[in-house]
């Protein structure tokens, strides 16, 4: 069967990892410790404690400047809602190929299941199936709807699960655009919070089936997200990975703990003074590892701008070009592997059309 068939592969059901889903020695280096990130706790923010507030804020800029991510915890999100949702996308996964296939994902589309990515690439393949989801802020309620026009009414409550999800992430997404403001010690600390508010995001479920030879592939290979900023509920089992001090350290879950990524937009945004978590996740021999990834994204025409106290009154200083979101998603989606050079790339692109 060949893996551009939308009908490829239930992973776990390979009895041997196919060669598409081989990577190079280079992407499979194995992990040297684990890295030691900050647990943000957000409660003293999210209540307006200044001091707290500081706090917080200091610990941000730190990650952030040294390699783009950090964990938050008590994040205001309802009790049992992330445990509920992580078990809404196991329940998912585990119908049947030919109810999975319902939501498949029509190429050009951002919603629906997949495997291996298979529609994109023919090599490299990531051991993983994916839902991924559109998300609209507003009252319509696309999440659900969407997963209900596929999967029929009998699945009603896995979407009304993920739009509930999905409202919290957004809520958290536009928390945390604030704190980064405080962060950077911007006057207007709601510029970015701002910048964001008629943006929308994209909603994925991970599933990583187990995978007999984990040492040849990978999860996800390794890259930066070029959305803004990334929030990740991991369950239990050790997979994500950043690539920082010049080698790849693992990120451990820890229970209540949400990861926060930077991505190649916000890297824009900030002008070069965040960086981009370059990152990956790495597959186990026995066990099935799930997450959830809630990637925010600016309104598709806005033009990509940092604060201007970030820009020192010379346009020379500006570290990257103007440009949309709805430019470098069809950049991103026009067969390019997103990696750690997306960004620079894709001004070197922009340059020339």
């Amino acid at each position: 069967m060949k893996s551009s068939d939308p009908n490829f592969s239930l992973l776990h059901s390979q009895k041997n990892v196919p060669a598409e889903f081989f990577w190079p020695e280079k992407d499979v280096t194995p992990s040297k410790g684990d890295l030691d990130l900050p647990i943000i706790d957000l409660s003293g923010f999210l209540n307006g404690d200044e001091s707290k507030t500081q706090i917080a804020a200091k610990a941000v800029r730190e990650a952030c400047m040294a390699h783009g991510t950090f964990l938050v915890i008590n994040h205001g999100f309802k009790s049992g809602l992330a445990e509920k949702a992580l078990k809404s996308s196991s329940f998912f996964f585990e119908l049947s190929k030919d109810e999975k296939l319902k939501a498949y994902r029509i190429p050009g589309s951002i919603s629906g299941y997949t495997a291996g990515h298979s529609q994109r690439f023919s090599s490299n393949l990531p051991w993983n199936e994916t839902l991924t989801l559109a998300y609209k802020k507003g009252p319509s309620q696309v999440v659900e709807e969407f997963l209900t026009s596929r999967l029929g009414d009998n699945q009603q409550n896995i979407g009304q699960v993920f739009q509930e999800f999905c409202d919290a992430m957004n809520g958290l997404t536009m928390e945390l655009m604030e704190l980064l403001g405080i962060s950077m010690g911007l006057k207007d600390t709601n510029y970015y919070r701002r910048f964001f508010e008629d943006g929308n995001a994209i909603f994925r479920c991970n599933y990583y089936p187990p995978c007999k030879e984990p040492e040849k592939a990978l999860g996800v290979g390794p890259h930066n997200d070029p959305t803004a900023i990334t929030i990740l509920l991991q369950d239990d089992v050790v997979g994500l990975e950043v690539f920082a001090g010049d080698r790849w350290q693992t990120v451990r879950p820890r229970p209540g703990a949400l990861v926060v990524n930077v991505g190649d937009t916000f890297m824009a945004l900030s002008n070069g003074n965040y960086k981009s978590c370059f990152h990956r996740a790495v597959v186990n021999k026995e066990k099935v590892r799930r997450s959830l990834v809630f990637f925010s994204c600016p309104r598709e025409d806005k033009t990509i701008v940092p604060p201007p106290e970030l820009v020192e009154g010379e346009e020379a200083s500006r570290k990257y070009p103007d440009f949309t979101w709805h430019q470098l998603k069809k950049f991103t989606q026009s067969g390019y592997r997103v990696d750690n050079t997306t960004l620079q790339n894709f001004s070197t692109w922009l340059a020339k059309n």
